[in-house]
């Protein structure tokens, strides 16, 4: 709100202020004859970082024969999506000593690359003479120098959870000042001049990285261009800068200047210093800003839909009984986020309702003020030889309804039959691009056991099985089933029993799934192996085949 009374403050005063110094200006000094004409000029600033390009509107408001009150107006623009004007009153006043004396102050307005709009006040000096350039600037913020930068935003995990801080676009006050030498090349008074300058700027915030370094110009100016007339004139130039947060930038330049009307008729040419009373006003490129995560620290605690957050390091887990411990502790309709490795895991942990294993994962998560950000999880691995809870094959995961699995690296290996996961009368399963290895001496080796279940979804993940017993298989199913979805995963079979032995999928006698479907999935042996009886609507495509049933 502030922002904006000051900018429809600045807006109306400009005009008023130049109305009235011109008024003013004239009753007190009668002018006769102008020395300076009103002058357009446009510029072209190409960068190793990013290019730009300007157009400037320079006119006199008031003038006498040593004084030049002028306003000047100019719209900037680069490849980067900025845009800025600036609008500005200055003096210049021509000493007999042999230097031009001025001030000036702008407001400029611009929109960043990130669609923020920044607001400051400029005001500067200078001293000019034939040999000599003193130059200063400082730069104010004006209203809100603050504005939300979702892409600086940061996201951390510290090992224990996870923590926020907000980006944010940040508008910065400074200044800047050089010294210029003309260099001895041509006569004092020539039309054509080559000049060294030589500076640094500052700009400093509360919160952001200073910004400050050295500038360096060299710029070579040609008065009275022929083609163009009397008092156009052409810039080239080359400019180099450099600090720690935007590193070393280059420009060009190559700046035209034309005045509007030209000198009255029967006017002499001017000298070397009154040329220079139109020279153009030097000062920053931009309203700078800086990006970055400059928001208070947040601790992430729940998920985007709500789930607790719980993160399990291995370095605190001893043995499978810890592990399956902190993962019935963790409690229902929870997000449990494994970090680190996990090593003899011998027991089971049975999923409750609601369960999200995670390893290297993605996850959509909310921060305390409401944010919803995106959390990029640790990697987790486990090995052992699981535990078979109530019966069955030994196993690390007993799936509950609406659980998942999803990013971890899980190998099982003992004598006896192994698995991966079971999903006994459950739904909503999400089993997902995990890196799973099962393998066994005896009995079977397997990866999924799927009975009395439905909505089920495995997907996108790379497993081996190791058959050194009796059998093996990928995926197995039993009982009643519906809407099981295997697709796009990668299998590698092998092990040293018979390879008639080896199937990528069995089917129990008298199975019943409806609504089986599977597309994508690679297999080093592909083979579908049917006990008896089945009832199934479906099938899963592996190698681009129908293979089951």
């Amino acid at each position: 709100m502030l922002g904006e009374r000051m900018n429809r403050f600045l807006i109306c005063i400009l005009p008023a202020t130049v109305l009235t110094l011109t008024t003013t200006a004239s009753a007190q000094t009668p002018v006769t004859q102008n020395k300076w004409s009103p002058r357009i000029g446009v510029e072209g600033k190409p960068g190793t970082d990013r290019s730009l390009g300007e157009a400037d509107l320079f006119f006199p408001v008031w003038q006498n024969n040593d004084t030049l009150l002028f306003a000047n107006l100019r719209g900037r623009f680069d490849n980067q999506d900025s845009l800025e004007g600036n609008a500005g009153l200055g003096v210049r006043h021509m000493l007999d000593t042999g230097w031009n004396l001025g001030g000036y102050g702008y407001f400029d307005r611009r929109r960043t690359p990130g669609d923020n709009h920044f607001n400051q006040a400029t005001f500067g000096v200078e001293a000019l003479s034939l040999n000599w350039d003193f130059r200063a600037n400082g730069y104010i913020p004006v209203g809100t120098n603050e504005h939300e930068a979702d892409s600086a935003s940061v996201t951390q995990f510290t090992g224990t959870g996870f923590t926020y801080r907000a980006g944010e676009e940040r508008s910065m006050s400074g200044f800047d000042a050089e010294i210029g030498w003309r260099l001895p090349l041509f006569k004092r008074d020539a039309a054509h001049q080559l000049r060294l300058y030589a500076g640094g700027y500052r700009f400093t915030d509360s919160k952001a990285e200073t910004i400050e370094g050295p500038r360096t110009r060299l710029d070579m100016n040609f008065n009275d261009i022929p083609f163009l007339g009397q008092g156009a004139r052409l810039s080239l130039g080359l400019e180099h800068q450099h600090d720690d947060p935007r590193g070393s930038q280059t420009f060009g330049l190559v700046r035209l200047s034309i005045p509007l009307g030209g000198p009255e008729r029967g006017s002499r040419q001017p000298t070397p210093m009154e040329r220079r009373m139109t020279d153009p006003v030097i000062r920053d490129v931009d309203v700078v800003s800086q990006a970055g995560a400059y928001g208070r620290t947040e601790h992430i605690t729940e998920t985007a839909e709500g789930k607790h957050i719980t993160v399990l390091d291995s370095t605190s887990i001893s043995n499978g009984t810890d592990l399956a411990t902190a993962i019935n502790a963790a409690g229902a309709n929870t997000a449990v986020i494994l970090n680190g490795d996990y090593t003899d895991i011998n027991q089971l942990a049975v999923l409750q309702d609601g369960q999200d294993i995670l390893g290297k994962s993605t996850l959509l998560a909310k921060t305390p003020s409401g944010k919803i950000v995106n959390l990029t999880t640790p990697s987790a691995s486990i090995t052992g030889e699981g535990d078979n809870g109530s019966g069955g094959a030994n196993r690390f995961f007993e799936m509950a309804n609406n659980s998942s699995l999803v990013g971890v690296q899980a190998s099982i290996s003992r004598s006896g039959s192994a698995l991966i996961a079971q999903m006994d009368n459950v739904s909503n399963v999400q089993i997902h691009d995990n890196v799973l290895h099962s393998q066994v001496s005896a009995s079977t080796a397997a990866l999924f056991l799927i009975k009395n279940s439905h909505h089920i979804s495995i997907r996108n993940n790379n497993a081996t099985v190791v058959a050194n017993g009796s059998t093996g298989q990928a995926l197995a199913f039993t009982d009643n089933n519906s809407y099981i979805d295997f697709s796009d995963n990668t299998l590698f079979l092998s092990g040293t029993i018979l390879t008639t032995d080896i199937h990528t999928y069995l089917l129990a006698g008298g199975v019943t799934i409806n609504h089986l479907s599977g597309t994508g999935n690679t297999a080093n042996i592909a083979r579908c192996y049917i006990v008896s009886t089945y009832t199934i609507t479906g099938t899963i495509k592996t190698n681009g085949t129908d293979m089951c049933p």
